[in-house]
């Protein structure tokens, strides 16, 4: 019923949530300069004080985005150090991918166009993803404590002590 992941699958889950994590951290990182250099130029359609939803919406993209990628890079690392149910991975996996797409985009997409100070109404967006976010979370616990005891073998190339089975 749950079965467990061979070695071989384990660093594909690992490498697609390690570009996942960094490719959107660099994203985000850049999205937030970009934020800081519309302050620094004093960027009217950006500061001006009609425009605070779109401040704030694409600040939580930045902030929401950061956020999501370091949880990629977190499970990548997890998947590649610690025995996981293969069950719970694939549930987890697309959940956190979905997360990093659904969650700051619904943030940026909110502040797009801003009407008499309310964002977007793609920000609906935002609590599905919030929801997925958790779900994938969640998963990503139930990987880790196995379902019904089962557990994969680590990453081939872990060293003894670090996250390899006996």
């Amino acid at each position: 019923m749950y079965g467990t992941m061979r070695s071989s699958e384990i660093p594909d889950y690992s490498r697609r949530h390690q570009r996942v994590g960094w490719w959107s951290l660099v994203g985000f990182l850049v999205l937030g300069f970009v934020l800081e250099a519309l302050h620094g130029l004093k960027v009217s359609w950006y500061l001006d004080a009609g425009m605070q939803p779109r401040r704030f919406m694409w600040t939580l993209a930045h902030a929401h985005g950061t956020l999501v990628a370091l949880v990629n890079i977190a499970f990548a690392l997890t998947l590649r150090t610690q025995p996981c149910a293969d069950v719970w991975v694939r549930r987890a996996s697309p959940c956190l991918v979905s997360a990093s797409i659904l969650l700051p985009g619904g943030f940026f997409l909110g502040g797009v166009s801003v009407h008499g100070g309310d964002p977007n109404p793609a920000v609906i967006v935002v609590p599905l993803a919030a929801l997925v976010l958790i779900c994938g979370a969640v998963f990503a616990a139930l990987a880790l404590g196995g379902a019904r005891g089962e557990t994969a073998t680590r990453a081939p190339g872990a060293t003894p002590g670090r996250g390899t089975l006996p």
